[in-house]
């Protein structure tokens, strides 16, 4: 359905012409951008000629799925009042302000927490197919800038006001705070060995919308308010890493810019660089190596003489994932040198802080498997993936599934079928125990991989393994 408005739409035509699409090329990539948030839509070239020469603006999704797919071609996101589409209903532009005030901060934070999972006022149901935007890399630039500068708010103490909300404000203290943190711990304990999409880590946007929101719109002395910030942040980076694990990707670019904006209110710099590595591995993901390597080496510069030993090194290892995304082997093996030292310089009795558990020696080699896939050199992805593999342990499932697919495309480079297709069913085994969309895309990375291969009888059963869980809802 589409609504007509007056005379030609100027503006969207404007900018298709910039972004050099073609009206079958918007069809198509509005169709496929809503298929991936589980729509069904049949555009055509012809419906585009009619938004574009009639000015008809198309219902529900579809005008935010239109701003999508140009944003991803230009590569920046594009706002719906640009493409003459601002009368559409509204899916606010919501988390990814980084703003400059503390107060508004709050305000950012606190109403991208009240969306419901379609980017609508909680209690409307649905998912994020409404969202306004897609995931853009060049949305980092601002938050990653504005933190260098100033890592840290000079005063974060607030005075709630009635008006603020439904009764008396709250009155904020340190075992408000402390309940944020165990649900928190518990939220990372869930993501590392059931996936970001199992039922219980889902829960985390829900405790930032119920639990942090009211807290962070209550009163609090400053010391009690970087406490408050620091958890909310914690909770905020991983309502963000799980939905990257999902695959929404917009939801986790806004989650993690709050998290960062939340973070300085914290003064916590290393939990700030947590986030800025969190970014640079999304980025990474999605094939912007040389942004991922800019968010990684922000991270590592505030955190110069502050953060432990551990924490460098992660934030190093992170870094050469990037480097490695964007083909730069000698930078790659030069940053991995550095994880490793920075690791060896660990102690058990350091400060480290604790969202940092997971990390040891094992994703060191995990990640080194992995930047040394990416730089095609199978016979160090072998070496780093066996002793990764060394310690499986149930606590991080979804960490050891990533890990046998790696093994196996190792092995597949390196001339060992039967090896590749042994490692790839016990990857598929591991996937179809948790909920995590990125295992799966390494699953269907590794079948793509071995269709040169189709008709091997060890390949054939591995894709038969495999269908369930190529066939199961997203």
């Amino acid at each position: 359905m589409s609504r007509e408005q007056r005379g030609p739409n100027e503006k969207l035509g404007t900018v298709l012409a910039l972004a050099g699409i073609s009206n079958a090329g918007l069809a198509r990539r509005v169709n496929d951008l809503g298929a991936q948030r589980g729509l069904t839509l049949r555009y055509d070239k012809t419906s585009v000629a009619r938004w574009v020469s009639k000015g008809m603006v198309p219902q529900g999704a579809a005008p935010h799925l239109i701003a999508a797919a140009i944003g991803q071609k230009l590569g920046r996101p594009v706002p719906l009042h640009e493409i003459g589409l601002a009368d559409a209903d509204p899916a606010p532009e919501v988390g990814l302000a980084f703003p400059r005030d503390v107060g508004q901060a709050v305000k950012s934070a606190t109403e991208l927490y009240r969306l419901d999972l379609a980017g609508r006022r909680a209690g409307s149901g649905g998912i994020w197919q409404s969202l306004a935007g897609s995931f853009a890399v060049s949305a980092y630039a601002t938050p990653a800038s504005r933190w260098l500068i100033t890592p840290a708010d000079s005063s974060v103490a607030r005075e709630a006001t009635p008006a603020e909300g439904s009764g008396a404000p709250l009155k904020v203290g340190h075992s408000d705070v402390q309940k944020l943190r165990e649900a928190a711990e518990d939220a990372r304990r869930w993501d590392s060995k059931y996936g970001g999409g199992d039922w219980r880590s889902s829960m985390v946007p829900e405790c930032l919308r119920v639990e942090a929101a009211p807290l962070l719109l209550g009163s609090y002395s400053d010391e009690v308010g970087r406490a408050l910030f620091g958890a909310s942040a914690e909770l905020t980076r991983l309502a963000g890493w799980m939905a990257f694990d999902t695959g929404q990707q917009e939801a986790a670019q806004r989650y993690y810019i709050q998290a960062l904006r939340l973070a300085r209110a914290a003064a916590d710099v290393p939990l700030g660089g947590y986030v800025l590595a969190s970014m640079s591995l999304q980025a990474t993901y999605r094939g912007f190596g040389d942004e991922g390597v800019d968010l990684a080496q922000a991270a590592l510069e505030r955190n110069r003489g502050l953060a432990t030993a551990r924490t460098m090194s992660f934030f190093r290892l992170v870094e050469a994932r990037a480097h490695a995304r964007a083909g730069d082997a000698q930078a790659a093996g030069a940053a991995l040198k550095a994880a490793e030292g920075w690791l060896e310089r660990s102690r058990e009795g350091d400060n480290d802080p604790s969202w940092l558990g997971f990390y040891s020696y094992d994703r060191f080699a995990a990640d080194a498997a992995e930047c040394y896939r990416d730089l095609k050199a199978p016979r160090q992805v072998r070496r780093f993936t066996e002793q990764a593999l060394s310690k499986p342990t149930e606590e991080f499932v979804r960490s050891h599934g990533l890990r046998l697919v790696v093994s196996a495309v190792a092995e597949l480079e390196s001339g060992n079928l039967d090896a590749a297709c042994e490692q790839g069913v016990r990857a598929v085994e591991v996937a179809g125990r948790i909920s995590s969309a990125r295992t799966t895309e390494y699953v269907k990375d590794l079948l793509h991989r071995l269709e040169p291969y189709g008709d091997e009888p060890r390949v054939v059963e591995l894709r038969e393994r495999a269908r369930p869980l190529l066939m199961a809802p997203a």
